[in-house]
């Protein structure tokens, strides 16, 4: 069993956007908006406060309160929205119940939104107009093209039809004109697709769901999911178990995770760049 690097790979792509950030006319500006206080929502931002500082990408602050109201949040977002060589701004989930999710993450302009998970933004991506794309299901792709393997006669099964990975794999892959099932908790005879899958990508979050007796010899497996046991974070899938039988796979921690995160750079990189040629 070959273990995908995640980690590596996000090193040679950030090593590859910060040559690229250094050659743009202005200093791209990006923002993680931040309501409440909650510890690894708190670790995340200051995580990539740090990866864009480190790519030359200067990170706008934008804290607020968990008392903040709904309209009072998306008033904010239209001030970030028109700074000054702003190229990418994101929303770091979950927000508190008492606000609207869904107003607040459509007050990004559509032009700004690297995450994707505006409305506007969304519809673009799956019409297959240009738009940054949602960065964990472009981070899915980067990691099976990092394998340099034909993929074109391989069946595809991807796990989870969810808003971050499964659905929007699922669109770029039949972008590409691959054979894909879909597999959710409604599927009829799920083990039988999955045990006649050549290459299987999983954003279901069931920690270990997938074992060795599910899975073909020499399969390809990208695991996207996250979910926690005892305290760790998990895949969907059951490394011990399937490790004498898969060809490659992404392992959770240190797969999708960090290509992830390197994505979403890509993302605010390629607006900038837009903005550049403006």
């Amino acid at each position: 069993m070959h273990i995908i690097d995640g980690r590596k790979i996000k090193d040679k792509i950030l090593s590859d956007i910060k040559k690229e950030v250094k050659n743009l006319p202005f200093v791209p500006v990006f923002s993680d908006v931040l309501v409440g206080n909650d510890p690894s929502s708190m670790q995340y931002v200051k995580m990539k406060a740090r990866t864009a500082e480190s790519l030359g990408i200067k990170f706008h602050s934008a804290d607020f309160p968990s008392s903040i109201t709904t309209e009072e949040l998306v008033k904010e977002i239209s001030i970030l929205n028109k700074i000054e060589n702003m190229c990418g701004i994101i929303v770091q989930l979950p927000l508190p119940e008492s606000i609207d999710k869904k107003s607040v993450l459509d007050a990004i302009d559509p032009k700004l939104d690297v995450d994707c998970l505006g409305r506007i933004a969304s519809e673009k991506f799956y019409k297959g107009e240009k738009c940054p794309g949602f960065p964990a299901a472009l981070a899915c792709i980067y990691l099976l093209d990092s394998l340099n393997i034909d993929l074109s006669k391989k069946g595809f099964v991807v796990l989870g039809q969810g808003e971050l990975v499964g659905k929007p794999v699922t669109a770029l892959l039949r972008k590409r004109g691959l054979s894909i099932q879909t597999v959710d908790k409604n599927t009829k005879d799920k083990e039988k697709i999955i045990k006649g899958a050549d290459v299987i990508i999983s954003g279901m979050g069931s920690g270990r769901y997938i074992t060795g007796e599910m899975i073909r010899d020499g399969v390809i497996i990208i695991d996207a999911g996250t979910s926690e046991s005892e305290g760790s974070i998990v895949g969907d899938v059951d490394m011990q178990s399937v490790k004498d039988k898969a060809g490659f796979i992404s392992p959770v921690p240190g797969g999708v995770g960090p290509v992830t995160v390197a994505m979403l750079f890509k993302n605010v990189l390629e607006v900038a760049k837009s903005f550049a040629k403006a």
